[in-house]
C-alpha cells in the first residue's frame, strides 16, 4: 500500500505527465501527494550585490510551477503537501523522500535541464539508482 507519493515537478512536458500519473496512485491510494520542486543553487552567487535579487526571482518561480501544479490537483480531494527548495536536484528529491517516508516517488524522464536529448535525464538517472523507494519515471 501506498501512504506517501513524492511527485518531482518541474514544469516541463515530462512531469506534467508524471503529474497525472502520481494523482492518479494517490487517488487510488489514498495517499499523501508530496509535490517537489527544487530550484537551482544560488550559493555560486553569494557574495554578488544581485544575489537576493537571483535567488528571490528563481524561488518565485518556483512557486509559480508549484501554484500550476496545484491548480490541477485543486480537483480532488487529495491530501496535497508542497515543499519548495533550494539544493542539487537529485539529492534533494532523495533527502525529501526520505524524510516523508515516501513509498514512491514520481518524475519525468527528462526535465528542463541542457541535456534535453538523453532518453532518462542525469536528474532521473540519480534518483533511480540512489532511492531507497520505487521511483516511477515517466516518459
Amino acid at each position: 500500500m501506498l501512504k506517501n507519493i513524492v511527485l518531482a515537478f518541474d514544469g516541463s512536458e515530462y512531469s506534467n505527465r508524471a503529474l497525472k500519473y502520481a494523482k492518479t496512485f494517490a487517488e487510488r491510494f489514498e495517499a499523501t501527494l508530496w509535490l517537489v520542486h527544487i530550484f537551482t543553487h544560488t550559493s555560486d552567487l553569494l557574495g554578488y550585490e544581485d544575489y537576493e535579487k537571483f535567488y528571490s526571482k528563481r524561488k518565485a518561480g518556483g512557486q509559480t510551477l508549484l501554484d500550476q501544479a496545484l491548480q490541477e490537483l485543486s480537483r480532488t480531494r487529495l491530501d496535497v503537501r508542497e515543499k519548495l527548495q533550494e539544493g542539487p536536484e537529485a539529492e534533494s528529491i532523495l533527502n525529501i523522500a526520505k524524510n516523508c517516508q515516501a513509498d514512491l516517488i514520481v518524475m519525468g524522464t527528462r526535465g528542463h535541464g541542457t541535456l534535453k536529448g538523453l532518453l532518462v535525464g542525469s536528474v532521473s538517472r540519480k534518483v533511480i539508482h540512489h532511492s531507497s523507494c520505487p521511483v516511477m519515471v515517466v516518459h
